[in-house]
């Protein structure tokens, strides 16, 4: 069994910094916006393509400095304020298995976001991201995660993703995985459970604590229906 990790959100609280950060440059450049309507509708994009979808939307061309802006600050902010979710220590050894990590960031974010966390090590050299392997194509693609499985040569029913986003749920399911959905990073709101189901999730969990039981489960279920 392989388990494909994602990053922000999952392994670690790092979704509603990154969201708290949009919000305020966001706002500051007169597209009101709070952390929570980034977290709901944009979760799992990267943000390069959350501007794009804002700029569409608002109608508005944002400059062109927002990334490297929101970049520095966010980079701050997580060198200071990032932990790993709650309750993953604790799981790691009880795993079954290989494990890695599939994101949409970028490998230099996550070697501060792991790190900070204390969780580069435990997962290196296994650590992809999606705009740097492949077809460099972002989640919701599948590339990231038919990439990893290619490195361990793992059939596609004998991995098991976790994820907290709707991109990455669809992603998964498009690679053929089974998928749990996970609600316990700090950035969860009312209805995520029934939204990453809605998007594919064959479960959900919001404690690590469920994730060996629950993926042993699912590895001998057949599944849902296509």
């Amino acid at each position: 069994m392989l388990y494909l990790f994602d990053c922000d959100g999952v392994l670690v609280d790092s979704e509603i910094i990154s969201a708290e950060v949009g919000a305020e440059l966001f706002t500051e450049l007169g597209v009101p916006m709070t952390a929570e309507d980034i977290v709901h509708r944009y979760a799992g994009l990267t943000l390069r393509k959350v501007v794009e979808l804002i700029e569409n939307e608002s109608g508005r061309k944002l400059p062109e400095d927002l990334l490297d802006r929101h970049r520095g600050i966010l980079e701050e902010r997580l060198a200071r304020d990032l932990k790993a979710v709650a309750g993953l220590d604790e799981i790691l050894h009880r795993l079954d298995g290989e494990r890695c990590v599939c994101s949409n960031s970028s490998s230099g974010r996550m070697r501060l976001s792991l790190g900070k966390a204390n969780l580069y090590d435990v997962f290196a050299p296994h650590i992809f991201s999606a705009i740097e392997v492949g077809d460099r194509q972002p989640k919701p693609s599948p590339n990231v995660f038919r990439y990893a499985a290619e490195q361990f040569g793992a059939p596609p029913r004998e991995c098991i993703v976790i994820e907290d986003s709707l991109f990455g749920v669809a992603a998964a399911r498009e690679a053929g995985m089974r998928v749990i959905g996970f609600t316990g990073g700090a950035h969860t709101w009312p209805g995520h459970a029934d939204m990453l189901t809605e998007a594919g999730a064959e479960t959900v969990i919001k404690r690590f604590a469920d994730l060996p039981r629950v993926a042993e489960a699912l590895i001998e279920w057949d599944g849902m229906p296509e």
